[in-house]
């Protein structure tokens, strides 16, 4: 199964999201993904299943909890694949930082003229 492909069900995104944040029961995973999109334990051993045999995700027995996590190498193929595309936003997101910059700078600027304030 190609990346986008597995990336292209919302599901299995934000089960992506969810092990980004660190290591998660079978169970864990399993409660949120039902709580926010109404699947199954079953159907979210699914997907579960379709991310670890396309290595977005591995799996670890401790006792009889199976933890899962993000494996970053195919995550990496993908950047590498965006990165031609990146000429798109990246001047738009220097700019942002930017005019960002600017208005803290100018907020300052600002505070350093006005008069102190009465603390009492």
């Amino acid at each position: 199964m190609h990346a986008f492909d597995v990336l292209g069900d919302p599901v299995r995104r934000r089960i992506l999201e969810l092990l980004a944040d660190g290591e998660m029961t079978s169970g864990a995973v399993s409660d949120v993904i039902r709580e926010e999109f109404g699947i199954s334990q079953p159907g979210v051993s699914q997907h579960l299943k379709v991310l670890r045999e396309n290595g977005f995700a591995t799996v670890r027995p401790e006792g009889t909890r199976r933890l899962y996590a993000v494996n970053s190498e195919p995550l990496r193929d993908i950047d590498a694949w965006l990165d031609r595309f990146r000429r798109f936003w990246t001047p738009r997101l220097d700019a942002l930082a930017t005019e960002l910059a600017r208005g803290k700078r100018e907020r300052r600027l600002r505070g350093a003229d006005d008069p102190p304030r009465s603390t009492t």
